[in-house]
């Protein structure tokens, strides 16, 4: 009699994890690699440039903001993993709840990182707009110069279409004034406007202006009583060394981490449409969102402290 020889189990090849899982894997894994480009690029860069701007006070990098949109991002990558616990227990209206504040968190990093941009805008720190030596910071300040005077002739002759018909105008207007006050105005204008052009061909010529003896051609402007209505946004700008490369990194960095963040926003928003109930048939989808939500947060560990803190 024979016995049938017990068949040895089947070998089953591959990792014990969805396939779904093993995709977000794979596409961090990408993913690090776009990143590392960044940071290794900004590292070389920033190492290989002497006199890179470090201080807060010039490039209005806001350590208190950038620090606050870490513990940000920490803390949402906390409730999201809080909210994959609550699904896995089948505490659905938990996981909806972390979801949400998981969610409302990403908004706040958006919010602090727009204030961020907003400073750095107001006071043009935009790559391309920098100054990085004395001559173009002069030129840039003559630019403002041309706003403001432009802006006034549009104010006290809006008859006139251009500024050159409006410039070539003015001994005109100044005699058909209809009343002693309009009339000191354009006239003063037309002062600060031959100031200007005088400036002008000083900064151009062969010899030119150092930047100090500018800004005291320019202060002593603004001291005049008469021109203080056309001044008023006119500053003297200051060259930064470097200043265009380090904007460059800076937005390029912070501005492919926000467009991940919003990315994440939107992994989170698709389970939250749906009804708590329903959140049963995510339980694998909350798990890859929140890897892609981690990947996320450890990147911003990396660039706070490169772009705020660390000075090499």
């Amino acid at each position: 009699m024979s016995h049938a020889q017990p068949q040895a189990p089947a070998v089953r090849m591959g990792l014990a994890i969805p396939n779904s899982k093993l995709c977000m894997w794979l596409f961090l894994g990408t993913e690090i690699m776009f990143f590392t480009a960044f940071i290794g690029s900004y590292i070389v860069l920033r190492m290989g440039s002497p006199g890179w701007p470090g201080d807060p006070a010039v490039t209005h990098i806001n350590v208190l903001l950038g620090g606050t949109n870490t513990f940000v991002l920490i803390v949402s990558s906390y409730f999201v993993v809080v909210a994959h616990e609550a699904v896995t227990e089948k505490n659905y209206e938990r996981a909806r709840l972390f979801l949400t504040a998981t969610f409302a968190l990403a908004c706040l990093f958006l919010v602090i990182k727009g204030f961020e941009y907003g400073g750095k805008i107001s006071h043009d720190i935009l790559p391309g707009r920098i100054p990085e030596t004395s001559q173009q910071a002069m030129e840039k300040t003559l630019g403002q110069f041309d706003v403001a005077t432009s802006n006034a002739l549009g104010d006290l002759m809006p008859d006139e279409e251009h500024d050159g018909l409006r410039i070539a105008g003015l001994p005109t207007a100044i005699a058909d004034a209809e009343s002693p006050e309009e009339k000191a105005e354009l006239e003063s204008l037309q002062a600060l406007m031959a100031e200007i052009l005088a400036l002008k061909t000083e900064v151009r010529a062969e010899t030119g202006l150092t930047l100090d003896d500018f800004e005291e051609r320019v202060d002593a402007m603004a001291a005049k009583e008469s021109y203080a209505g056309f001044m008023g946004h006119v500053h003297v700008s200051h060259p930064i060394k470097y200043g265009n490369l380090f904007a460059s990194t800076y937005f390029l960095m912070t501005g492919f981490h926000a467009i991940h963040v919003l990315v994440g926003m939107l992994l989170f928003a698709i389970p939250l449409c749906k009804p708590a109930a329903q959140l049963a048939e995510y339980t694998d989808y909350i798990e890859n969102s929140g890897l892609y939500w981690h990947f996320v947060d450890l990147v911003w560990i990396f660039l706070f402290p490169l772009l705020y803190i660390v000075q090499f």
